[in-house]
């Protein structure tokens, strides 16, 4: 059965899509949300295939919502504005509907969620959690490939190709030696414990380096020390994780 959430501020637009979809021929588990900050909450908790998504919330607006969704939901915007849909498709969302909208509209985004479920292109979320789970137990406790998901495909990143990663809040930039940045949904915290500490140190709260990346250590008056890599590239070390670099720096 599919799980779809609706997220509106306003109850008499989220009873109405969810009185929509209960007349459909197929039968869903539907979740109501009320704000932003409660719609995301449910999205990472319960894994929704479909979204609708209302744009003008309190706490967090859906545009936010929609940049901090598991890439696995399918995101179809409800809303009264109309001058938000570029950026709704900039963040993958398959629909947009301009309230107030007639009933065939919102089976008509129905039915194009549910082909893009279909599609070759979309990839399960059982078989993306069983390819990380082999990841995470070969050879190693430590990762050697890092798996990268995206609406239309799945990147591999083998972890000797990055230099370094920079961390901004639910997600790493992993700065890799060929081939510029690639985005990550991942805390740093996360990523240090599957990164070999032989290979990788954290030094700032957003910041791990691959320690054979390091040219030179350069001491600040302040305690710090910039971090040069061999590529000319400069980092912060701060004295919060100045311990994580002793044996370095002995």
């Amino acid at each position: 059965m599919l799980k779809i959430l609706v997220a509106d501020d306003e109850p008499l637009a989220r009873e109405s899509i969810v009185a929509l979809l209960h007349k459909d021929s197929d039968s869903y588990e539907v979740t109501q949300a009320k704000d932003g900050q409660e719609a995301l909450d449910i999205a990472w908790q319960e894994k929704p295939d479909i979204l609708y998504l209302d744009i003008q919330m309190p706490v967090i607006t859906g545009i936010d919502v929609a940049a901090e969704l598991p890439a696995e939901t399918i995101v179809i915007f409800t809303t009264a504005y109309d001058e938000y849909a570029v950026k709704a498709f900039e963040l993958n969302a398959i629909d947009y509907l301009l309230k107030p909208f007639k009933n065939a509209r919102l089976y008509e985004s129905l039915a194009k969620a549910k082909r893009q479920m279909d599609d070759q292109i979309y990839l399960d979320q059982r078989a993306i959690k069983a390819l990380n789970q082999d990841l995470k137990t070969h050879t190693s406790q430590y990762k050697d490939r890092i798996v990268i998901r995206e609406p239309k495909r799945v990147r591999f990143v083998d972890v000797n190709n990055v230099k370094y990663i920079a961390g901004a809040g639910n997600y790493a930039e992993l700065h890799l030696f060929n081939a510029g940045s690639i985005l990550y949904r991942e805390t740093l915290s996360n990523l240090e414990e599957l990164l070999n500490p032989v290979e990788f140190r954290r030094i700032h709260r957003s910041t791990i380096v691959r320690l054979s990346a390091v040219a030179e250590l350069q001491p600040n008056y302040q305690g710090d020390y910039t971090v040069l890599l061999t590529s000319g590239e400069q980092l912060m070390l701060s004295r919060r994780y100045k311990d994580k670099l002793q044996d370095v720096l002995t």
